[in-house]
């Protein structure tokens, strides 16, 4: 039995339909994705999956139950950590993990064993007596992770868990969500970083307007909806045709606001022919491609918008 599954599940606000009947599920021990940019429905998504809003129509099971009737006995099954951390900045490390505890009728004893080792586990063991008010970005965030684990949950929900976060801190972050995985527990991660899905995700959806436009590994998104590489050109603007000028040069372009791609299987042969048809770029940079190229050619739309 998968630990989530959703048929033709539909969210509405009014007469806003925010996620617009998606269907798919998430095995027991993966580590699985949706992205997307901001507005595409994951947060939305992400509140029914947590049984905190309910389905405006279709079916979807949390292990095995409806949220609609058994939302208690899911959520005690699993941990959540919310794009904004919502940590009480008075309280010091342990204490804040212990008050959460508690909430699920963990004896205080316990609950102060569980946050020693949790707080061992994210790196911040040091800082246990330490209040949270002066603690980095990155370290909020761990210790948010540390709390939602606090009930030794099945299923983690991660929803944009390392929005703002330098990239050192995000790092952290990653290694500390792959050894839960290798502990068996089930991970959802809602993110807008593309290098972020293709270093994490066993598996995702990309999302776009409410809907599901494609599904599968990275890698196999990757090879079914790109090149094998990309052609970065920055060009002056006194350049305007480049799009005409580079159309046979690959299989595709794009043009962006700040830049032209160009795919293509082999990269550097790209650029070479764009210097013989008398195009100097500002800039140019060969790389392979990434999910960001895949959510181009599937929505026509950058994923840092």
């Amino acid at each position: 039995m998968p630990v989530i599954s959703a048929t033709d599940v539909r969210k509405s606000f009014g007469s806003f339909e925010a996620v617009r009947g998606v269907s798919f599920e998430v095995g027991r021990g993966e580590f699985f994705g949706f992205l997307g940019p901001n507005g595409a429905g994951k947060s939305s998504l992400m509140r029914m999956v947590g049984c905190v809003s309910p389905v405006t129509s279709g079916r979807l099971d949390i292990f095995g139950l409806e949220p609609a009737a058994d939302g208690a006995a899911i959520r005690a099954r699993m941990g959540a950590v919310p794009q904004t951390d919502n940590l009480d900045q008075e309280l010091t490390l342990v204490e804040n993990l212990v008050m959460y505890g508690r909430y699920f009728d963990i004896p205080r004893r316990e609950c102060r064993e569980r946050a020693l080792e949790l707080l061992e586990f994210v790196q911040l063991a040091d800082r246990a007596r330490s209040r949270v008010e002066p603690l980095s970005g990155g370290m909020k965030r761990r210790l948010t992770i540390a709390r939602s684990l606090m009930n030794r949950p099945e299923l983690l929900l991660l929803d944009e868990p390392t929005t703002g976060l330098d990239p050192q801190a995000r790092h952290v972050l990653w290694e500390r969500l792959y050894r839960l995985k290798e502990q068996g527990v089930t991970l959802v991660l809602t993110t807008h970083y593309m290098d972020e899905a293709e270093q994490l995700c066993d598996r995702l959806v990309v999302m776009d307007r409410g809907l599901i436009v494609a599904e599968g590994t990275p890698r196999g998104l990757i090879t079914e909806h790109s090149t094998k590489e990309v052609l970065e050109l920055r060009l002056p603007s006194s350049i305007s045709d480049a799009a005409e000028r580079l159309a046979d040069v690959g299989e595709r372009v794009e043009v962006l606001p700040d830049r032209v791609l160009v795919y293509a299987d082999d990269g550097e042969e790209a650029l070479a022919e764009s210097h013989r048809r008398g195009i100097e770029p500002l800039a140019s940079l060969v790389r392979r491609s990434s999910l960001e190229d895949v959510f181009l050619r599937l929505t026509g739309r950058s994923l840092v918008e």
